[in-house]
């Protein structure tokens, strides 16, 4: 079984043309870590000292990539992947003053 990641673009909701194919994965946690790296790239592209999390994150939401599974889901939906859940708890570590997330690019 494979699961193939998928991007779309929140600028163009719903526009199946603008949707890109990043690539096939053995597995649902390979796939989940190439979605998360995409999310992890725009918000850290994005980041600027002093910017909070619900800017980053609103700005996510208009303009950020969203990647998504295609495949069988997990059986512990808890290991669903939600670009948009992920991009919100990222931005939250990125932009707390005390994290260093926003100078590293892998995922927590």
């Amino acid at each position: 079984m494979t699961f193939t990641v998928y991007v779309d673009d929140n600028y163009n909701y719903m526009d199946e043309t603008r949707r890109r194919k990043l690539g096939e994965f053995k597995t649902y946690q390979t796939a989940a870590a190439a979605a998360k790296k995409v999310v992890d790239t725009f918000l850290l592209e994005h980041y600027k000292p002093g910017t909070t999390a619900e800017d980053l994150f609103s700005g996510y939401r208009g303009y950020g990539e969203d990647p998504f599974i295609m495949g069988e889901e997990p059986e512990n939906k808890s290991e669903i992947f939600s670009a948009w859940a992920y991009a919100e708890q990222r931005c939250k570590e990125i932009c707390n003053p005390t994290s260093s997330a926003h100078n590293n690019s892998k995922s927590t």
